[in-house]
Formats: C-alpha cells, structure tokens, sequence
C-alpha cells in the first residue's frame, strides 16, 4: 500500500492546529471567568459593628459579580499602608475602605487615586475628600443631636456628667461629641465633671470608667461614643454596685445594647445602619468601574434613637421589618 508523504504531512498540520485551537480556547474560557477584584479594608474586626460593615460590603460586592477580599487594619494607619501597597500591585479595580484615622488614611487614598483606583469611603471620613470618590458616612452629628435632646429629658436638666470619647483622630469621634454637645451645653445645671478616651474599646472604657467613678463621688450619667465603651461603662458600673444609679448613653446600634437596653441597664442608643453604607459602597464602585463618574461627595445616613419606648422595633443594626 503506498502511502502519500503529503496527505500524511497535511493530516498531522491538521492535529496540531486543532490542538492549538483547544488550548487556546481552554485559555480563553479560564480568562472570561477571571472576575475583577474589589479590596474591602477595614479599621478593625475586633468590633462586632464593623465586622457587619466588612462583610456586608464583601457580600454585596460578590452579589455584582467581583471577587472581594477583606483586609483587617487592626485600627494600625501603618498596617492600612501595608494592605494599600499590596492592593495597588495587585490589580484591583475599586476599595471599599472604612479608614483608621482622618488623617493619616489620606495618603493611602491619595496613592490610590494616584494609580487610578477608585475608593470609597465607609462610614468614616478623611480629612481631603476630593481624594475619594465618595463617603459613605452616619450623620453622627444630628444622631447625637438626638442623643442629647433625650439625655436631657432622662435627666430632667440638672445633674453630673462624665462623657467617654472614641479614637482621637477620627472625625467620627468629635462629629458625635459636637452634635451631643450642641444640645446639653445649653443647660447649666448639666455640669460635665470629665472627658476621657477610651479608643472605642469595650476594656478601656471599663478601666476609664471605673477611674471617675472614684475620682468623682457623685456622677449621673455617662455619655460614650459607641457602644462597645457603653457595655464596658456598665460593666464598671455594675461592679461597683452602682446599676440604675448612673446612666448609659452609647452609639451604634449593636444587639447586645439593644438586649441591654430591653433590660434596663442601658438608657439608650443611635442606631446606624452599616449593611446600607456597606451595599451603598459596593454599588458605587460596580457603577464606577461600568463607566459611571457622577457621585455625591458625602452620602449622609441618618441615625435613629433608640429607647426603652421604641427598642422592639430595633435589631442588631437595622429596623425590623
């Protein structure tokens, strides 16, 4: 049988395209499956709130289509420099960023807006914010405005005070002092006898806590900026036998001082909604990526009060349905 060298040359040019064209085309479906990937950083997961806040915005991202993965700051500007340098040489479309401090987070942003990577803000704003796109942030002020309105009211006007502030260099921290203050300043017989820092931790405020109580005999009330440092006020307070006899005032909305409030131990809360600034974010940076450049700067979301009156309507950071 004779076989043709040609036929034979031309059945094997045949093979090897085919299998040129299979590999590529396994190539080719591996890169259509490649999703863009968003950067999620957060101050700190050692806090239930923003613990909501990190993974709703991861979720919400994954729900549009993208990869999302989640950095822990561990409330350190230094380790936040450390996840921006590796998200900028990783391609990243977008970052969701719930910065650790006003300040010093600018620079993060402004690397990143330098390498054309778009962020938003979470929650917590920077202090130059033509850097971002867009923040996303609770009206802390007006929540606090509320806040004092019903202090007061608990208070009937008169009495000591001591207030236990957040991070120092979180606009978050003062925006909700200044909006308290706004209110209760205007009563001269509410008489403030201190005002320390905790860090918006649960054990330090407990330690600054149970520092006034015995540095001031007689105190009615204490106003902390979240309500982590509320539940660490309460527990100073309760174990110095002290329960119903100084009031708790916190911020945020977390469920074990909403419990806490149903059972008397806690005055009240603002209630912020961090899985509506999480989604609001996501959905920012999918619109931006698609080609959309038009965002309001600051995105307000409204706190709410939360009371003994109308705490059945509340869950761990949202309204019940």
């Amino acid at each position: 049988m004779k076989i043709n060298l040609f036929s034979l040359l031309l059945t094997a040019l045949l093979i090897l395209a085919a299998g040129f064209g299979f590999f590529s085309c396994q190539g080719c479906k591996k890169k259509s499956q490649d999703k863009d990937k968003i950067a999620v950083v957060i101050s700190t997961l050692n806090n239930p709130w923003f613990v909501v806040l990190g993974e709703t915005a991861k979720e919400r991202a994954t729900e549009l289509g993208y990869e999302a993965l989640l950095f822990d700051s561990h409330n350190n500007p230094a380790r936040e420099t450390e996840h921006f340098n590796k998200i900028l040489s990783s391609d990243y479309k977008a970052i969701l960023l719930n910065p650790t401090d006003a300040n010093a987070s600018v620079v993060n942003v402004k690397a990143a807006q330098k390498a054309g990577i778009p962020v938003f803000c979470m929650d917590r704003e920077i202090n130059e914010a033509e850097s971002s796109v867009s923040q996303i942030i609770s009206d802390n002020f007006e929540g606090c405005v509320a806040l004092g309105q019903y202090f007061v009211k608990r208070l009937e006007g008169k009495g000591n005070y001591v207030e236990i502030l957040g991070i120092v260099g979180d606009n978050n921290t003062w925006n909700r002092s200044k909006g308290f203050h706004s209110v209760v300043d205007h009563y001269p017989q509410l008489k403030m006898l201190a005002q320390q820092t905790a860090d918006f931790d649960i054990n330090k405020a407990r330690e600054v806590m149970e520092a006034l109580m015995k540095a001031h005999s007689q105190i009615d009330a204490v106003f902390c900026g979240n309500d982590v440092m509320a539940m660490g006020a309460y527990q100073a307070i309760s174990d110095a036998g002290k329960d119903g006899s100084i009031l708790v005032f916190g911020f945020d909305g977390a469920q074990n001082v909403i419990n806490a409030i149903k059972e008397g131990k806690i005055e009240a809360t603002g209630m912020q909604f961090p899985k509506t600034m999480a989604r609001t974010a996501a959905e920012f940076a999918d619109r931006y990526i698609k080609g959309e450049r038009n965002f309001q700067q600051k995105v307000p979301v409204a706190v709410e009060l939360v009371t003994r009156d109308n705490v059945h309507k509340y869950g761990s950071f949202e309204k019940n349905e």
